[in-house]
């Protein structure tokens, strides 16, 4: 086989048994490709992780169809050793063909702890380095070593200079590698056998992209005045103490040449930043301007320049992964918030090519939706892909400690590029921040009453099919996830409507002496938005208007000083479109949204489609059986014709991939 995939998927043949339970203790079915097999083969997903959730799902939908004599096959999927089938409901185990895939079968010569702490996606790599290799068997650190080499590229007793290390760091932080903790405590280890790192915070930098960057950012003033005065025929700088966060070398090697090929996306993608110098008039050919600060156009002139060649050439195909569509993702917000700062001015050339990558964005995105998105859902919760693994994430981070509290604010209506703004804000305000950034799926069609449910219930939205039309029921799903977890009632609080003036409801929350879970709604960027006449360049420039104001650093400065960890994000984004004309559909439609509609009646969406040829009739993924939406088509809306608004509920990458972000105070 040339894919450990091909090895799961030869097993799934159509038509040998409507049923099928899969014991999968490693998680390998919740590999996207295994799961899009699998799917193409003609069967149905679902993970039993809930009893009373699958029973639900089981009987609603599966059973049926069955009594109907509809034909479908279903695949249920158990986290656990087949010894544990028992627990299963008796008719379902006796009417069920059993199968069972695990780590220890693909990887038989390798050390069973060491492959568990893989994350799913690195598995091609070890078993073409197995295939190729053929590793006898081999301890915890043999496994370890050999995975640091042929899976991670990293090859410890080949990193013997400064050069060398700065070109290992770069390539796993900017790539947004996860590497285990195991595999980094050996690799540290190996590294400060030699003398030329003993003065570099390896424990710190090696494991954390932030502690990273904040360190080469440290440092890029120290080089660029050697590098101006070494150009000059001056020398070097003089040795000085500098007052750094991180001890280490004051001069870093940015000019090697394994090392210069990052520097221009470093700077372009947000990962560095300029810095002042003044010299600058003798850097603006050289290949160090990048990180010499300008005029405001000239940079960011510059910084859109760029990052459209990158983002032209990059753009991810139906075949990639979902966080090959976060990385594009974020790169494409911060050429949107660029383009968007006041004063920034384009030409009609740039203006042009942007439109075109819009176009062209659109069309593959959409085209990777329909084959993807179905399985996003039961991938793992850590790091959470979609919403309602939000809540699980965030219950993994709590763990076991009794006294640990978390927050999750989710600002509504925050898009990637408006989360840059806040972002931009918060830094200037109050420097001790740190920021992890991720990304997850919103629910499609992205309404708040869908998505923003998901995201406090912990369920996708087929759960909640009694209150999806409406937030109503939103504090007690949220209540109801963290008592499954075995917190009480008086140690979960939530709260809505935030976003301007007093912090007083969020005080009598924190400050209660058992709270230990907070789930709180900004809703101020949604309030912006539905006002909003200006286009998505007046909505940017309020965003950002409105985080710096004082609420937000506010907030953020209450949690910390009552010990919460503080998480971010957003139920869905928001896009400016283009109305194509009003539907008049009156009762028949149960959300009249600007860019969908949803319907309980198939014939009434058809209807309203074939008005519409080029609207979308989104197929039911984690919806109840009588949602059926209708979504605008790309960059347009059910509003009169012509018109120009910014809204939200279709799939386009703005809406769909909204912020998350964990929002640290530095030491």
């Amino acid at each position: 086989m040339n894919s450990w995939q091909e090895l799961i998927l030869e097993q799934f043949t159509p038509k040998v048994s409507r049923l099928t339970i899969v014991a999968d203790p490693d998680g390998l079915l919740q590999e996207e490709s295994v799961q899009a097999g699998i799917r193409d083969r003609g069967f149905e997903l679902c993970l039993l992780e809930d009893h009373i959730a699958f029973r639900y799902i089981y009987e609603s939908v599966f059973r049926s169809q069955w009594d109907k004599g509809e034909e479908s096959e279903l695949v249920v999927v158990v986290h656990s050793r087949f010894s544990d089938f028992q627990q299963l409901p008796f008719d379902i185990f006796a009417s069920s063909r059993h199968l069972s895939f695990g780590l220890v079968e693909l990887f038989p010569n390798l050390n069973y702890p060491v492959i568990a702490s893989l994350e799913i996606e690195n598995l091609d790599a070890v078993y073409k380095a197995q295939q190729e290799y053929a590793p006898k068997t081999l301890g915890r650190n043999g496994t370890i070593e050999f995975l640091l080499r042929h899976v991670f590229q990293i090859a410890p007793e080949l990193i013997s200079t400064s050069s060398d290390l700065l070109r290992m760091l770069l390539r796993r932080h900017y790539k947004g590698n996860r590497i285990p903790a195991l595999l980094d405590k050996r690799l540290i280890q190996l590294l400060q056998k030699q003398e030329i790192f003993s003065d570099w915070p390896l424990k710190l930098i090696v494991p954390d992209s932030i502690a990273f960057f904040t360190f080469l950012q440290e440092r890029w003033p120290v080089f660029l005045e050697n590098w101006v005065k070494q150009q000059s025929g001056s020398g070097l700088a003089d040795e000085e103490s500098y007052d750094f966060e991180f001890p280490g070398p004051s001069y870093l090697p940015f000019d090697h040449d394994d090392v210069k090929v990052y520097i221009d996306n470093l700077f372009i993608e947000g990962f560095l930043h300029p810095v002042t110098h003044s010299q600058i008039e003798s850097l603006p050919d050289s290949w160090i301007a990048i990180g010499v600060k300008s005029s405001d156009q000239e940079d960011s002139s510059r910084r859109i320049e760029k990052l459209l060649s990158s983002l032209e050439i990059t753009i991810p195909d139906e075949k990639s992964r979902h966080d090959g569509w976060f990385r594009f993702a974020k790169v494409w917000a911060e050429l949107t918030a660029l383009s968007l700062e006041p004063g920034i001015s384009l030409s009609e050339l740039i203006m042009s090519r942007i439109k075109q990558l819009q176009s062209k964005i659109d069309q593959t995105f959409l085209g990777w939706l329909n084959k993807r998105y179905a399985g996003l859902g039961s991938l793992p919760p850590v790091p959470p892909v979609m919403l309602h693994h939000i809540p699980k994430f965030l219950s993994r981070h709590i763990g076991e400690d009794k006294k640990a509290k978390v927050a999750f604010v989710l600002v509504d209506g925050l898009s990637l590029n408006q989360w840059l703004a806040v972002r931009k804000q918060l830094t200037r305000k109050c420097p001790g921040y740190g920021f992890r950034e991720s990304a997850v799926f919103a629910w499609v069609p992205t309404l708040t009453s869908v998505s923003r449910q998901a995201a406090f219930s912990g369920k996708p939205p087929v759960f909640f099919p009694d209150s999806i039309l409406n937030t109503s029921k939103e504090p007690a799903l949220w209540k109801q996830f963290w008592n499954d977890q075995g917190l009480t009632k008086q140690e979960v609080k939530y709260t809505k409507g935030l976003g301007q003036g007093s912090l007083e409801k969020v005080i009598d929350l924190v400050t209660h002496p058992k709270t230990r879970v907070v789930g709180l709604v900004v809703n101020t960027v949604d309030d912006i938005m539905h006002g909003m006449m200006l286009g998505a360049a007046g909505m940017h420039n309020q965003v950002s208007q409105w985080a710096g104001e004082a609420f937000l650093p506010n907030l953020i400065d209450l949690l910390f000083e009552h010990g919460f960890s503080v998480f971010l994000s957003s139920d869905h984004g928001n896009v400016e479109a283009k109305g194509c004309g009003r539907l008049s559909e009156g009762a028949l439609a149960d959300i009249r949204g600007e860019r969908a509609r949803v319907y309980s009646d198939q014939l009434a969406r058809t209807k309203f489609h074939n008005q519409y040829p080029d609207s979308i009739e989104w197929a039911q993924i984690g919806l109840p059986e009588d949602f059926l939406p209708l979504l605008a088509p790309n960059r347009k809306a059910f509003v009169r014709e012509g018109e120009l608004i910014v809204s939200h509920g279709g799939a386009s990458i703005e809406e769909l991939i909204v912020p998350f972000v964990q929002i640290e105070k530095k030491s």
